[in-house]
């Protein structure tokens, strides 16, 4: 937890208003977790928010991503109806990959959950002699 000089941690919500508002099982918000959690997805749809659209940008986007993984997050996002392929028909050809209404409906969850990663997640020191966060990633893998 990261902590703000002055600031009070917020209160947790009523017992009563969390009772009433989850209940300890839902498939669907299961499901909807498996599918963004899985390894490396939030880091690309995250990408793909912020407008990388081609292929390279989301790769030059999300540090240390290998080219397998995302090439198989795309073609899982383009399943679950969340990322759709375009082929334009040029020399030499191009791809783009758009988000969809569904995956584009992510991105107020995306907000909430980096300004509670702002609040509450704590990264380790760097290194001495690294200069940004991304070094906390080793090549290829990302924080399990």
């Amino acid at each position: 937890m990261v902590e703000h000089a002055g600031t009070a941690a917020p209160a947790p919500p009523a017992a009563e208003d969390a009772e009433s508002h989850l209940s300890s099982f839902c498939p669907r918000f299961h499901v909807g977790v498996e599918i963004i959690g899985r390894r490396w997805s939030g880091a690309i749809l995250r990408a793909m928010l912020a407008g990388a659209t081609r292929y390279t940008d989301i790769c030059c986007a999300v540090p240390k991503l290998s080219d397998r993984l995302l090439s198989e997050r795309l073609k899982e996002f383009e399943t679950e109806g969340l990322v759709c392929r375009t082929v334009i028909p040029e020399t030499p050809v191009r791809v783009e990959y758009h988000l969809t209404e569904k995956g584009r409906a992510l991105e107020k969850a995306f907000e909430e959950l980096a300004a509670w990663a702002e609040d509450w997640v704590e990264l380790p020191p760097l290194a001495e002699g690294e200069d940004c966060q991304e070094s906390l990633l080793r090549p290829g893998e990302g924080r399990d």
